[in-house]
């Protein structure tokens, strides 16, 4: 059982990776709209995760009765921006660069930890916020103070891609617990992608369609989103948080492959060290907490 649970783990997070990567095929290639893309991202997986819920026996409009302000607060603020956000660092540089970004999450959430409690961090917590920062700081300078070798915009995006997971991974641990993951996310996906409709209609489909942004669109939908999360959920309960987060290391080295070798990204030594310094505090982090307390932030 710990073998099938470290292969689902694993398979999660390079499903993610390569679905990342499709999409950025698909914005750069295809000129497929990010904000259509995201909301069929959402309303997709949304009412899936939903329906396998009721197929386990969950009640799913039970949560509407007890817990409906902090659900739309979370679809609204949690699902949809770290979706979006997500999608739109990968527009303005790539998947790998996003990807690593976004992975600065876990050491947004310990200094927001320390801050909350008012306590001041410890030393696996500082070492992995410095760590972190120091990451980031290769990765979009290349070393050069007063530099950028990623736009600006690439930059703001990966970040606030990292503070919305961030936000992901604290505000819905109360629901979680009461209600499941597939629940609630269904419910934030389904939430979400009803707001971003507002903004985009899913009818209105936009970009260069052919057999193969086909084939890539419906992977981005079935098996990097639904898939994926299933996966990673089935992982928690087979191995616990700590070994599967720890696992989710391969989602950023797989875009990072698959983005450099299929789509010729460059990527150079200081996007390889500081990748390498943002993913050590994945390690640091995850070995600092037990699995019930990471479970909770994760799940």
């Amino acid at each position: 059982m710990r073998g099938i649970g470290f292969a689902a783990a694993i398979l999660a997070s390079i499903l993610f990776g390569v679905g990342g990567t499709f999409a950025q095929f698909l914005f750069q290639h295809r000129g497929v709209n990010i904000d259509w893309l995201v909301t069929m991202r959402l309303l997709f997986s949304g009412p899936a995760l939903l329906l396998i819920s009721a197929i386990g026996g969950k009640r799913i409009f039970a949560v509407w009765r007890t817990d409906a302000v902090p659900l739309v607060i979370f679809g609204l603020l949690g699902m949809m921006p770290v979706q979006y956000t997500y999608m739109a660092a990968i527009n303005a540089s790539n998947t790998a660069t996003a990807t690593i970004l976004q992975f600065t999450a876990p050491a947004m959430v310990a200094l927001w930890l320390a801050i909350a409690g008012r306590k001041r961090p410890g030393g696996r917590e500082m070492a992995a916020i410095g760590l972190a920062m120091l990451g980031t700081f290769f990765l979009v300078t290349h070393g050069k103070l007063g530099m950028l070798s990623i736009s600006a915009l690439a930059l703001f995006w990966g970040l606030a891609s990292a503070a919305a997971a961030a936000f992901n991974s604290i505000q819905p641990s109360n629901i979680l617990k009461r209600h499941g993951a597939a629940l609630v996310a269904g419910w934030g996906m389904v939430i979400g992608g009803v707001e971003l409709s507002q903004f985009h209609a899913p009818w209105k489909v936009e970009g260069q369609w052919d057999a193969t942004a086909g084939v890539f669109f419906a992977f981005i939908l079935v098996m990097g989103t639904l898939a994926a999360f299933y996966l990673f959920n089935k992982a928690l309960r087979m191995i616990g948080a700590q070994k599967t987060i720890l696992l989710t290391c391969a989602e950023p080295l797989s875009a990072a492959v698959l983005a450099v070798w299929w789509l010729g990204v460059s990527f150079g030594p200081m996007d390889w060290l500081g990748s390498a310094l943002i993913l050590v505090t994945i390690v640091l982090l995850a070995k600092g907490e037990t699995e019930e307390e990471l479970a909770e932030k994760t799940t």
